[in-house]
């Protein structure tokens, strides 16, 4: 277990400076988790990268990936509800921003829609291109050399985002995780492990990622929490087949998901827009 969290923070190590040059490698590892004590390694060359880790914020000037992202809102500061909506790979924020008044959510519901903007990384399966982007993608086989670390930076940027949504008062089973495609993706796997119950998962034109950590890894607090996934049936980027088999997936696990899918590629559609109105209203009260 020692030799397999060394080899993952090592590399985890080499994979920040490279890839994210202005963080601070430290604020990534739940090193709780790994069964060390006092969230502090007792090793000596743990504790050595963990130092190196630490030299490395103060180099960078102490900036770091984890503050709170950039987001477009829409909707009113005193919200009784919060839609933290992901977008997909080479996207932003504004990329969902023109759906949003399709929802038709009355404004006296007070929901307010979060979109953030995604950090930019190379992205390796684009030749190295600098873009948007929740994690790393190798290959079209998106089980295939997944990137771990990049997902949870991405799941600790949208906790972050789910905290900040607490402190302007607005509770966490009144907050909805919703993502297309990449967004999509770290919806799911955040929500799963969210220690607090949340309004709702919405996962759109996505699958599952990190599959094989989530037994181990999932919060009975968001076990009944309702899941709705999303998906075309001529998907030429991530296959229906591979919606479908983390939506069965899931159910195995228990969790109820409402699966719809519609003729369509990579993309949404109207008919697609009216079944997540429908949701978020039945789920939505006031």
């Amino acid at each position: 277990m020692a030799s397999v969290f060394l080899w993952r923070l090592y590399s985890g190590y080499l994979y920040v400076t490279q890839r994210y040059p202005l963080c601070c490698m430290v604020e990534y590892f739940d090193v709780s988790s790994a069964g060390l004590s006092n969230g502090y390694p007792d090793n000596w060359l743990l504790r050595s990268l963990f130092s190196r880790m630490q030299r490395l914020s103060v180099e960078c000037g102490g900036k770091n990936m984890m503050e709170t992202l950039e987001c477009v809102e829409i909707g009113p500061k005193d919200a009784d509800y919060s839609v933290i909506w992901l977008h997909g790979l080479g996207a932003n924020g504004h990329d969902f921003e023109p759906i949003v008044p399709e929802l038709n959510i009355p404004a006296q519901k007070k929901v307010r829609f979060v979109l953030p903007h995604a950090p930019s990384i190379p992205v390796t399966i684009n030749s190295g291109v600098v873009m948007p982007a929740w994690y790393d993608i190798a290959s079209m086989n998106f089980l295939d050399q997944q990137d771990e670390l990049g997902i949870r930076v991405s799941e600790s940027l949208v906790k972050q985002l789910i905290d900040r949504e607490v402190t302007r008062g607005v509770p966490t089973d009144h907050i909805f995780l919703v993502g297309f495609s990449q967004g999509g993706a770290i919806a799911l796997h955040t929500g799963l492990r969210y220690p607090q119950p949340l309004a709702g998962i919405l996962a759109l034109s996505t699958y599952l990622p990190l599959d094989l950590t989530v037994n181990n890894e999932r919060h009975e607090a968001n076990q009944t929490t309702p899941i709705m996934m999303a998906h075309g049936t001529h998907d030429p980027v991530v296959p229906l087949r591979l919606g479908e088999m983390s939506r069965d997936y899931l159910q195995e696990l228990g969790y109820q998901v409402n699966w719809r899918q519609y003729y369509m590629e990579h993309s949404v559609v109207p008919e697609e827009i009216n079944d997540i109105s429908d949701w978020f209203s039945a789920r939505i009260s006031g």
